[in-house]
């Protein structure tokens, strides 16, 4: 007996054209993919739904979201892995970068426990062979933070590494460029304006101490240029150039239109955050993606900390850029796999990974209703 699934009754999303036809998968791979519907016994045909391929989140944060799902109630961590896993799998992602952060600067601490664990437990999990998702690992690298390069030390020989971000999230700049914006998050939330200002001034001390020894270190680590490299929060084009002749080849989150438009004219392929477009612009008050998008700034979407929002927000770019859907579903797809060098997935090709998410669509929101990774139904 063949090692063997045929779906067929599908609008395929091709990297050039949807197409209304079959797909044979055979032994984890795509090995066929034509026109029209199959005749042969046990097809199973999805009704005209579309197939795309499995989703690449180069960027979430969403175990984060598992490890504390409410205040002062941290949750057992492989328990959150396994939640984590099993929401990323279900929203259609069928690799997924796990992105945790390596330095402090006093927003949370107890980032760092979430950071070491889930390096652990990814390693195990994976190892196990008991996740339906494939995991990797993105490290996000505060640079001003003084505890960033120790772990970073630790870690960046990880041999499921695939990604790492540098980032600055002092007042003043990057996400944070507007300090009053920043003051005024910070009282909200309890602080008082005195303590605020000594803070700012703080990290300022601090980030002119500690950024430019621990950038110079990260450079000096990934020099072989084997793992990408990404800026996160780009605010100022002079910067966005610095990093493009250090080798930084993703601008990841930029916050203004000026940051993006150097990041075009640098080469670098460009990420938005998915929650950025469906919920219609920024949580934090810095360029919309979907303006982004309409001058053609944005290569990649990435769940950043709602991975359900991925293939919705891949659809939106239709309506606010006037994407074809080969398009936009590439940003989720096809992009972010070349960007990270995983050339066996992202795309509906014969001979390339069978990681497929059947989708319908309700109004104008899609709707998963299954996923295959490696030709295996994982949801």
């Amino acid at each position: 007996m063949r090692d063997e699934t045929i779906l067929t009754n599908a609008r395929l999303v091709l990297p050039d054209q949807v197409l209304d036809g079959t797909v044979v998968l055979r032994g984890g791979l795509v090995a066929e993919v034509s026109p029209g519907r199959s005749a042969a016994p046990g097809a199973e045909d999805l009704s005209g739904d579309y197939l795309i391929p499995g989703v690449v989140d180069v960027h979430t944060d969403n175990l984060e979201r598992q490890v504390l799902p409410r205040s002062m109630a941290r949750w057992p961590s492989v328990s959150a892995f396994l939640a984590h896993d099993s929401q990323v799998a279900v929203a259609g992602v069928t690799t997924v970068l796990d992105a945790l952060c390596l330095g402090d600067l006093g927003f949370d601490e107890s980032r760092m426990q979430t950071a070491r664990d889930g390096v652990r437990d990814l390693a195990a999990l994976t190892a196990a062979g008991v996740l339906k998702s494939e995991h990797l690992l993105h490290l996000r690298c505060e640079l001003p933070a003084t505890d960033m390069l120790p772990m970073l030390e630790e870690y960046h020989a990880h041999p499921l590494l695939r990604m790492v971000s540098l980032m600055d999230h002092t007042p003043g700049v990057g996400q944070y460029a507007d300090a009053d914006r920043y003051r005024a998050m910070r009282v909200k939330g309890g602080a008082s304006p005195d303590a605020v200002e000594r803070r700012i001034a703080e990290l300022t001390a601090q980030r002119a101490e500690w950024s430019e020894p621990n950038r110079q270190r990260l450079l000096g680590f990934f020099a072989r240029g084997d793992v990408p490299l990404a800026t996160h929060d780009d605010w100022d084009p002079a910067l966005v150039a610095r990093n493009a002749a250090d080798g930084i080849a993703i601008s990841e989150f930029p916050v203004n239109l000026e940051a993006a438009r150097a990041a075009r004219e640098q080469g670098m392929a460009i990420i938005a955050g998915a929650p950025n477009l469906v919920r219609g612009g920024s949580h934090s008050g810095n360029v919309s993606a979907a303006e982004l998008a309409r001058e053609g700034l944005v290569d990649i979407i990435a769940s950043d900390y709602v991975p359900p929002a991925m293939i919705e927000a891949a659809w939106r770019l239709a309506s606010v850029a006037g994407m074809d859907l080969p398009a936009a579903v590439a940003t989720v797809s096809a992009n972010p796999a070349r960007a990270l060098g995983l050339d066996d997935r992202g795309r509906i090709e014969p001979g390339l990974r069978a990681d497929l998410v059947r989708l319908r669509v309700f109004g104008d929101t899609p709707i998963v209703e299954a996923v295959w990774r490696a030709g295996a139904r994982i949801a």
